[in-house]
């Protein structure tokens, strides 16, 4: 009983808290980014339209272990970047348009931090021994909604060491939230995450564009070179 009460009261429990991270990240980085784009009125509008959808998205965020999970941050983070995303569709812009303006919110976020700390960070956190734990755990599949990976040794050359994911909770929540087309524009802010923090990510398909898994494969200090525009919109695709 305990934890089903948990499972219901994680998120609602700790609103303030949410949204007072909503607006030290969003409030600031996105600020900036819409202003650029729309002009500070209708950018202010837009941000405040995109807190309130976040706020009615906080009791619908799936429960997947908590502060334990690392990837409990990478949901509530695909949240900011829905409500964004579903505040901008309702002034007109285009999927594409949205995309952009969220990926740049989050590169100018990611960038904002000291560029030592940054690399530290990613060391820590995408690690060989960081990534066989994550990808050992999620092999348990406590929650249902949680990620499923599975750790790849390096292969000597290519690649250092990587991690696929045979399962995404970030596609998974949205896919429930009716918003599948976005999951692939969320992606893409993996490659401006690895350009900061020198993990050289290469990745040949996601779920979110359709494929059976995710295949990150990190290589530190090499070149990325992915980002904007993707790939899909270079060919044709979204």
């Amino acid at each position: 009983m305990a934890k089903k009460q948990l499972d219901k009261t994680y998120y609602t429990s700790q609103k303030p808290r949410l949204l007072k991270d909503f607006d030290k990240n969003m409030g600031k980085y996105g600020r900036k980014v819409l202003s650029s784009k729309l002009g500070d009125d209708l950018g202010d509008i837009v941000l405040k339209e995109g807190r309130k959808e976040f706020e009615s998205l906080i009791p619908k965020l799936p429960y997947i272990g908590g502060k334990k999970n690392p990837c409990t941050m990478y949901l509530i983070q695909s949240a900011w970047a829905l409500a964004l995303y579903r505040a901008l569709r309702n002034h007109g812009k285009t999927l594409e348009e949205a995309g952009k303006m969220v990926y740049d919110a989050v590169d100018l976020q990611i960038h904002s931090y000291p560029k030592f700390l940054l690399r530290l960070v990613g060391r820590w956190q995408i690690s060989k021994s960081t990534l066989r734990r994550q990808a050992a755990e999620t092999q348990k599949r406590t929650y249902p909604q949680d990620w499923v990976a599975a750790f790849v040794e390096g292969d000597g050359g290519e690649f250092d060491f990587g991690i696929d994911f045979m399962e995404c909770g970030i596609s998974k929540f949205l896919s429930t939230e009716g918003a599948d087309e976005f999951v692939p524009y969320l992606c893409l802010t993996d490659f401006a995450v690895s350009e900061a923090m020198g993990t050289g990510l290469v990745r040949t398909m996601t779920i979110g564009e359709g494929a059976e898994k995710c295949d990150f494969r990190y290589k530190r200090g090499r070149e990325v070179k992915e980002g904007w525009p993707p790939q899909f919109l270079k060919s044709g695709g979204k």
